[in-house]
């Protein structure tokens, strides 16, 4: 029995066409920052001819807006451009990760880790495995869209689970938990970032610096709380309702059409080389930039044109070990070096907090730990042979990244442009004034917040243009309102990824298409988005809920860094 999507169109299906159609409407991000930037400087232009300025809360200093298109802005903009690219917070600290990470995925360390997870696992565990191992698999970037759903439907269908179920479970986790992970990755780099550099529209505003690790309480138990609810839902709702309508637990035996035949293999996800290829053109317009780091499905080819199986042969357990002793020995080092008495990585009262320079160290740590892992795994299983191998594989993710760095020219100009006219100051303070007068200063304001978050995430996927988008904006805002710019940045997150697994414009739903196509050759996207939806709502209220304890707490969200400005 295959669920079909013919006949009477629904309400619900007439939504989802809606976003489609307008979504599709919308520019790529390039072209899109690119009318901001034009349309933030006319406005910036007759703001400033206007004489308009704005008081900045709590200090003395009044800043006048300055234009664009004035002879000042013109100068400033030729003089500067060079400086706006390369002075973007984000290269500085994602560049670097993702060059170690980049090692650690390609030397097959990642997968490796995962697929163990997967393997060890006994039947009544899975559902939750798979929760866990979705929810943190932000690790991996993109390419989690690639290896976990398919792995997942495999070991379910070894233990005698309903592979769809896995398949399902796999992705749905993976989307909508994309913003957290239980160790810090690329992506906490490129927020930490962007959310740093919008803070020069108030200037002599005192906040706690943004790291990589300032959600990093927070996205603990974020990672264990979303990844136990998507393991419930897999396990009571998803795989029961499978069951139930009779979803098929082999691969169709389809015809010569469609994309149930371009996607049908013999005995893995990953063994037809046709539709790998026909996957990597489905997502690669989109993919590299789709949550703002990543990669026309990572580059990993590996990954996606051979076998690949859950269990871990021998030789790759045995990496697995060496690359876990070998972390042991570099946290043993670390430990040594940042606890002795008088570490130069102390602050001058001899501790770690607000700032330190361990706490400045973050990036170097993370990329140590990556680097480290992916070369022992990879000197073990040879995959890394020799120094041209490291470096290939750190060529490799430049490649993969190179989308982002392209988009960062636009955004980098961006986020300058509206530091130096002043127009996100005069924003910040007249939103803040707005709310102020309605009274809707509290956490109520967060909710509303994230909920447009959400609501942008159907049109805008990926997350560096929508948190550069909305980071210009709301960071400073709520700063006037009095909260720390991290606690804003982990209300992105929950607005950021919970909906993305129900919008047609994520790319990689074209992929999870041909994938359950083998099961159900003529399901179609109403098919995958009404099978996310348990998902979402779920998600979105048990982070939201999350965030408010941490609220009304006044707990630390990281190293450093609470809720509320001091």
């Amino acid at each position: 029995m295959s669920t079909t999507t013919t006949g009477k169109v629904g309400i619900g299906q007439r939504m989802l066409d809606g976003i489609e159609r307008v979504g599709n409407k919308l520019p790529e991000p390039f072209t899109l920052f690119l009318g901001l930037f034009l349309l933030t400087g006319a406005i910036s232009t007759a703001m400033a001819l206007a004489d308009v300025s704005v008081s900045i809360p709590g200090s003395d200093e009044t800043v006048a807006i300055k234009g664009l298109f004035t002879g000042e802005g013109l100068s400033w903009l030729t003089t500067t451009m060079g400086d706006n690219y390369i002075g973007f917070p984000p290269l500085a600290t994602v560049l670097p990760i993702l060059l170690a990470v980049g090692v650690a995925e390609k030397s097959g360390m990642l997968a490796a880790a995962v697929r163990i997870a997967f393997g060890s696992s006994p039947p009544w565990l899975l559902p939750y495995a798979v929760g866990f191992v979705g929810v943190v698999g932000s690790i991996m970037a993109d390419s989690a869209f690639i290896i976990i759903p398919p792995l997942a439907a495999l070991v379910f269908k070894a233990a005698g689970r309903h592979p769809m179920a896995g398949l399902i479970g796999g992705f749905a986790a993976t989307g909508a938990g994309y913003s957290t992970s239980i160790v810090p990755t690329s992506l906490d780099a490129l927020f930490a970032g962007i959310t740093t550099s919008v803070m020069d529209t108030l200037p002599g505003t005192e906040y706690a610096a943004v790291n990589p690790v300032s959600n990093y309480y927070f996205n603990i138990a974020a990672s264990i709380v979303l990844a136990l609810i998507a393991g419930f839902i897999i396990d009571k709702l998803i795989e029961p309702n499978m069951i139930r309508k009779g979803v098929p637990r082999e691969y169709a035996n389809v015809g010569g059409k469609g994309l149930a035949k371009e996607y049908q293999a013999k005995d893995s996800p990953y063994s037809d080389q046709q539709a790998a290829a026909d996957r990597r053109g489905a997502a690669d317009e989109t993919a590299a930039d789709r949550r703002g780091v990543t990669s026309e499905e990572s580059g990993s080819e590996e990954s996606t044109d051979e076998e690949i199986q859950a269990h871990l042969e021998p030789e790759e357990k045995k990496g697995l070990i060496w690359s876990i002793v070998a972390a042991l020995l570099l946290t043993a080092v670390l430990l040594f070096a940042f606890l002795i008495p008088n570490s130069p990585w102390r602050n001058d009262d001899g501790g770690f907090l607000p700032e330190s320079p361990l706490l400045s160290s973050i990036v170097f740590i993370v990329f140590a730990y990556f680097m480290l892992m992916g070369v022992v795994y990879g000197f073990v299983v040879r995959t890394v042979r020799s120094m041209n191998d490291l470096v290939r594989m750190m060529s490799q993710s430049i490649i993969d990244m190179m989308s982002f760095l392209i988009l960062a020219f636009i955004l980098g100009q961006f986020i300058a442009l509206f530091n130096w006219t002043g127009i996100g100051s005069w924003i910040a303070v007249a939103g803040a004034d707005g709310l102020e007068s309605i009274g809707l200063t509290g956490f109520a304001a967060v909710i509303g917040f994230m909920l447009l978050a959400s609501l942008l995430n159907l049109f805008i996927v990926s997350g560096s243009s929508m948190w550069t988008l909305m980071a210009a904006v709301f960071v400073p805002l709520f700063a006037i309102l009095g909260y720390e710019p991290a606690f804003i940045q982990a209300g992105f997150r929950v607005g950021d990824s919970a909906t993305q697994v129900i919008t047609p414009l994520n790319p990689y739903m074209i992929v999870l298409l041909g994938l359950v196509r083998r099961y159900e050759p003529n399901a179609g996207l109403g098919t995958i988005i009404s099978r996310m939806f348990p998902f979402v709502i779920p998600f979105w209220l048990a982070w939201a809920a999350l965030l408010a304890i941490w609220f009304f707490f006044d707990l630390p969200l990281g190293p450093g860094n609470g809720i509320f400005l001091k």
